[in-house]
C-alpha cells in the first residue's frame, strides 16, 4: 500500500506540472501562431513536440531582434571621419573650363561662427562652357552666398537651392563685357554635415556614393536627353533639338548663358534654361565609404559602377585619395576621353574599403536560329 500511494503521488505531482506547463505556453503560443491557430486544434499544439517548437521559435525571434537591434546601434553610431582629394586635366580641349573647390570647414573659412560644434564640409565641381568666367565666378561666389544666408546651417535644402539662383543672378548684373556673359557652367556640390550628405546639382557633372563597393546615384545628369527635363522644357515654350536645349545647349540646367535668347527668364516668364538644383540628402552609415564628384568627361568613358570599382582596388591598394584621383583621371585620359576632366573624391573612413564580393546578376547568352543562319551567310560570303 505504500509503494501505491506513493507511486498514486507522483503521478498526481507529474499531471499537475504539466497542466501548469500548458497553462503558461498556451497563451504564448496562441499569441505567436495567431494564423495557425485558426486552422489547428489545442489538442495538437498541446503535444510535447508543439512545446518544443514553440519554445524555439520566440527564442529565435529574440535572438534575430537583438542582432538587428545590435546593426542598427553599429550604424546609426557612426561618425564620418572626412579626407578628400582632387584631380583635373584639360584632356582633348584647347582650353581648361572645369574648376572645383575643397573646404574642410565651410563656416570657419570665411571666419564666421556658428552655434553648433559640428563643421560643414563642402565640396564642389563647376564644368564651364563657353570660356571658364562662369565657373570661376560661381566656384568663389557660391559658398559665401550659402553661408551669409539667415538660415545656415539650419534648413540646408532651402538655403542651397536659393544660393544656386542668387549666384545665377550675381554673375549677370557682374558681367561688364560680352564675352564674360557668354559663358555658362554646371554646378554639383556636397555639403557634409554631421552625418548628413547633401548633394545639390545643376547639369550633367555627377556624384556617385561607394555602399560597400555598389555605386548609388547622387545625383541626376541633366541633358535635353531625359524626358522629365524634356517635359519641363516644353512646358515653358522650349525645345529639343538634335539632342540640344533649343538647339544650342547640351544641358538643361546651367548658370549663366545669359546672353543666349529666349533661354532664361525675362521678366515674369521662365525660361527653359534654369539654375535651379536638384537635391538629394541621405544620412551616412558605417556602409558608406567614399563620395566620387566628377565633371561629364569623367562619366564619358567611366559607368558609375566602373568608377566604384576602379577606386575601391586603388584605395584597398594605396589608400591615397588625392593619388585615386590622379588615377581616375589618368584612366579616363587612356580610355578617349575628349573633355576637361575633374574628379574629386571624399572618403569617410581612415582605413582603405574591405575587399567585398558583390553579387552580379548572370546572363545566359544565346543566340537564335535567324541569327545562326545569317552568321552563316556572312561567314561564307
Amino acid at each position: 500500500m505504500c509503494v501505491n500511494d506513493a507511486e498514486q503521488q507522483v503521478s498526481q505531482e507529474m499531471e499537475d506540472l504539466d497542466d501548469s506547463t500548458n497553462k503558461k505556453l498556451r497563451p504564448l503560443l496562441s499569441r505567436d501562431d495567431s494564423l495557425c491557430t485558426q486552422k489547428k486544434n489545442w489538442a495538437d499544439e498541446d503535444s510535447p513536440l508543439a512545446k518544443v517548437t514553440g519554445s524555439n521559435r520566440l527564442e529565435s525571434i529574440s535572438e534575430d531582434a537583438v542582432a538587428t537591434e545590435k546593426k542598427h546601434d553599429l550604424l546609426s553610431s557612426f561618425i564620418p571621419t572626412l579626407r578628400s582629394g582632387e584631380w583635373s586635366h584639360i584632356g582633348g580641349r584647347p582650353y581648361m573650363e572645369d574648376t572645383h573647390i575643397c573646404i574642410a570647414d565651410l563656416a570657419k573659412n570665411f571666419g564666421c561662427n556658428l552655434m553648433s560644434e559640428e563643421a560643414v564640409s563642402f565640396y564642389g565641381v563647376f564644368d564651364g562652357h563657353g570660356g571658364k568666367d562662369a565657373s570661376q565666378f560661381v566656384r568663389d561666389h557660391l559658398p559665401r552666398v550659402i553661408i551669409e544666408d539667415a538660415d545656415f546651417p539650419l534648413e540646408l535644402e532651402k538655403v542651397v537651392t536659393r544660393s544656386f539662383t542668387e549666384t545665377d543672378a550675381a554673375f549677370a548684373k557682374s558681367c561688364s563685357i560680352e564675352s564674360a556673359r557668354a559663358s555658362g557652367t554646371t554646378a554639383l556640390t556636397a555639403m557634409i554635415f554631421g552625418r548628413s550628405l547633401l548633394v545639390a546639382n545643376a547639369g550633367d557633372s555627377r556624384a556617385v556614393l561607394s555602399r560597400l563597393g555598389t555605386a548609388i546615384e547622387m545625383s541626376k545628369d541633366h541633358r535635353p536627353c531625359c524626358m522629365k527635363e524634356r517635359r519641363r522644357i516644353e512646358s515653358l515654350g522650349g525645345f529639343v533639338d538634335d539632342g540640344y536645349l533649343n538647339g544650342q545647349l547640351g544641358v538643361t540646367r546651367a548658370l549663366g548663358d545669359w546672353h543666349l535668347e529666349g533661354m532664361k527668364e525675362m521678366g515674369e516668364r521662365i525660361g527653359p534654361l534654369i539654375a535651379e538644383p536638384e537635391l538629394k540628402m541621405i544620412t551616412l552609415t558605417k556602409e558608406d565609404e567614399f563620395l566620387i564628384i566628377g565633371s561629364d568627361g569623367i562619366w564619358d568613358v567611366f559607368t558609375s559602377q566602373n568608377a566604384i570599382d576602379f577606386t575601391r582596388r586603388r584605395l584597398q591598394q594605396h589608400n591615397d585619395v588625392k593619388l585615386c584621383c590622379k588615377e581616375i583621371v589618368e584612366e579616363a585620359v587612356k580610355r578617349g576621353a575628349t573633355d576637361n576632366l575633374t574628379a574629386v573624391l571624399v572618403s569617410f573612413h581612415l582605413e582603405p574599403p574591405l575587399p567585398s564580393i558583390i553579387q552580379r546578376p548572370r546572363f545566359r547568352r544565346s543566340i537564335s536560329a535567324v541569327g545562326l543562319q545569317s552568321l552563316k551567310c556572312l561567314l561564307e560570303g
